[in-house]
């Protein structure tokens, strides 16, 4: 039952989000368009519910020549690809709000697992064994808000499934009024992306 009055509470906010930050829209994609030639939006295949495929909506962050399909944290040098408009809106997390339009669609949720690329195996592989591949992704969750890029991805998995055990209202609370904080603090965020925290204590063990 909660599932359903979720997915309807998830439309209504959506729609209503997406009508009051229109101005914020235009605003960003007038910067984006003067900001590095290229589309004012990115579509990238991700894995919904399922594990069925769905094209995801960004802000495009990134230069047109990034290689496509690959993780940020695989790329050599992530920094370099990143535009100056790009740099602000992956820090703020403003890239993902055209993402409203997939809630709208209805290939995601506001809270739920983020969406993992089509080809980030070991990740759908690792949340097979909580169930998380098997609700709507989500815009922020459990584990975006309990490390975000630095988690490894055993880590990562195990909190998606800890919000699947504990999905509800309470939960999704948590994880919005996380998100906001997370957001005003820029935590997690790292180019550089998945595992930075284990690399770090990696590293500081050969030191």
């Amino acid at each position: 039952m909660y599932i359903v009055i979720k997915r309807i509470i998830d439309f209504l906010l959506s729609l209503l989000a997406l009508i009051i930050l229109s101005p914020v829209f235009l605003i960003l994609a007038i910067w984006i368009k003067f900001d590095s030639p290229g589309p004012i939006f990115f579509k990238q295949k991700r894995v919904g519910i399922d594990k069925k495929h769905f094209q995801i909506y960004k802000f495009r962050t990134m230069r047109i020549d990034t290689p496509d399909d690959v993780p940020t944290h695989q790329l050599s040098d992530p920094a370099a690809f990143i535009t100056k408009s790009g740099n602000f809106l992956r820090r703020t997390s403003l890239d993902e709000l055209p993402q409203l339009l997939n809630i709208i669609k209805g290939d995601m949720a506001i809270i739920g697992p983020r969406p993992a690329l089509w080809n980030q195996y070991d990740l759908i592989e690792e949340r097979d064994k909580y169930g998380a591949n098997d609700v709507l992704p989500g815009l922020t969750g459990w584990a975006q808000i309990n490390g975000r890029d630095e988690l490894p991805i055993p880590v990562k998995a195990r909190l998606d499934g800890e919000y699947i055990e504990q999905m509800g209202p309470v939960m999704d609370l948590k994880c919005f009024f996380g998100t906001i904080v997370s957001v005003f603090k820029s935590d997690g965020v790292m180019e550089g992306g998945t595992g930075m925290m284990e690399k770090r204590n990696e590293s500081r063990d050969e030191m």
